[in-house]
């Protein structure tokens, strides 16, 4: 089980039925996780016979020369593990940078524990190494990329006179925006010299393979972990536009500033671009996804009685517009008679104006209670894969019919907490949190939505 800690309520704060409830969501949510850990996903898409290396459809033969492995983010560590498994004495090497809280160890990959959200010296460190690896590979030789959620991060190479301290500045300023993920990515792209297209360029000639854990919704390959070897279809201009729009162009470092601007002039190159032939031997290879995730816990949620829906249109967008559409759907929701579990995924934004703790499940999940107050049939559960909800100890929170009336009794309104971006100390408070510590993959979010409808469930 990967819920480790979900505080019991005392007494009867909690009705039998939303007890169930809550079961059945942590159940989902653990069936989930599972089918998104990144060793079983590299076992159920890769195998090798009489070095041939098949990946889905696609097959490589590998006897002719060396294989490195290279790349960064939080499913990392777990995809070099078995990869090595998989490859055993064809693997020449490797460097992959990885979140400081991951658990795990290889043999000869080097698993490189580096800064996020915030980058620090040793990714760039790591960033450093991995390019070199990338560099030693010949035309015979393949190169394994192992891309994952929080590869932007963790492999910060920032280049152009833009140092580390200005792009950790510029890091934070972004994150505070609710900008997307995308928006993000086009200005990382251009602070970079390994994202945005530039490790391929450095590994080739050699051949490039990309095995893909995408958090991004839609898997655009250039946006997850800013595309290190896929074309940038994102200009300097574009980046310069970003920052002008979320009003943080005068506050950004001018190294920053300078850099964007000398760029969109055509004094600084361009990341590399669709039809460059260093991406003629590259091969992308998308091994799982919000979706992957989503159809496991449809698939525990029907086991356990539920009549499920699966929605296939993933969220993207502001936090409180996401708890409002998620708000109407649960109630027409109870008005079915017989439970109803409604599964949901995507990648909320925030913008942060207040000083308080949470992320943006916990954000949404406490946009949602008042409009949730009083049905106790019902249970709200938002939840990250990666079990890391912003900057906080908790992947989510969860949300019933009672949650407004136990805040009252405390002394706690939601829309106190919301102006000040508190979600976390409201849902601690209540001891609505849930912990499960750093699974080790990443794939979006899970909103799940279940009902008892009018059933005795």
């Amino acid at each position: 089980m990967y819920v480790k800690n979900l505080r019991q309520l005392s007494g009867q704060a909690v009705n039998p039925v939303s007890r169930r409830l809550r079961a059945a969501a942590l159940q989902a949510y653990n069936s989930a996780i599972c089918a998104v850990a990144p060793a079983r996903l590299m076992r159920s898409e890769l195998s090798l016979c009489n070095h041939i290396l098949a990946i889905g459809d696609s097959r490589f033969d590998i006897s002719a020369g060396r294989v490195f492995v290279i790349g960064g983010g939080k499913a990392s560590a777990a995809m070099a593990a078995a990869l090595e498994d998989l490859l055993g004495e064809k693997l020449a090497g490797g460097s992959v940078n990885i979140p400081p809280e991951t658990v795990g160890s290889t043999r000869l990959v080097v698993l490189n524990r580096s800064g996020h959200p915030i980058p620090d010296q040793a990714g760039v460190e790591g960033s450093r190494r991995i390019i070199e690896l990338a560099e030693r590979a010949g035309a015979d030789d393949l190169v394994v990329c192992l891309v994952s959620g929080g590869g932007s991060s963790l492999m910060p190479l920032p280049g152009h006179g833009v140092s580390l301290a200005d792009k950790q500045q510029l890091t934070f300023m972004l994150l505070r925006t609710g900008a997307s993920i995308g928006e993000m990515n086009a200005v990382r792209k251009h602070l970079s010299g390994i994202k945005g297209g530039w490790l391929a360029r450095r590994a080739f000639p050699a051949r490039l393979i990309n095995l893909i854990l995408s958090d991004v919704i839609g898997d655009p390959l250039d946006v997850i972990a800013s595309g290190p070897t896929v074309p940038d279809p994102t200009t300097f201009a574009d980046a310069m536009e970003i920052l002008q729009r979320y009003e943080i162009w005068h506050d950004s470092p001018e190294t920053v500033r300078k850099l964007l601007t000398d760029g969109s002039r055509g004094l600084v190159e361009e990341t590399p671009k669709p039809g460059d032939a260093v991406f003629e031997r590259v091969s992308n290879h998308v091994i799982g996804n919000n979706f992957t995730a989503l159809a496991a816990a449809g698939e525990s949620l029907a086991d356990a009685g539920f009549r499920v829906e699966m929605i296939r249109d993933q969220w993207q967008g502001d936090a409180r517009e996401l708890a409002r559409n998620l708000a109407a759907r649960a109630l027409a929701a109870t008005r079915s008679n017989v439970p109803v579990a409604l599964v949901f995924g995507g990648e909320a934004t925030v913008r942060v104006t207040g000083t308080g703790r949470g992320g943006r499940n916990q954000h949404a999940a406490l946009a949602a209670v008042r409009d949730l107050a009083g049905y106790d049939n019902l249970l709200l559960a938002m939840l990250a894969t990666d079990g890391i909800d912003g900057p906080t100890d908790a992947c989510g929170a969860l949300v019933d019919g009672s949650t407004l009336a136990r805040a009252h009794k405390m002394g706690m309104t939601p829309e106190a907490f919301l102006q000040n971006n508190d979600s976390y100390s409201f849902f601690n408070a209540l001891g609505e949190l849930m912990h499960t510590g750093y699974t080790g993959s990443n794939v979006n979010d899970i909103y799940l939505i279940l009902s008892a409808g009018s059933s005795a469930f």
